[in-house]
């Protein structure tokens, strides 16, 4: 599968969303469902706006 983020990006919308301390490293995995589907959607989101 190709990367389509940076993991430093990852990490600055984590930072953003506060769940940063739950990040070890490249492991998402102490991200709860919920905090995984916003991160995603705050992704989109950033994504649409850079290409306005």
């Amino acid at each position: 599968m190709a990367k389509y983020m940076s993991d430093a990006l990852k990490y600055e919308i984590a930072q953003e969303m506060g769940v940063a301390h739950k990040i070890k490293g490249s492991d998402y995995g102490e991200l709860t469902s919920r905090e995984c589907g916003n991160f995603v959607r705050y992704a989109i989101k950033r994504a649409e706006q850079s290409l306005l």
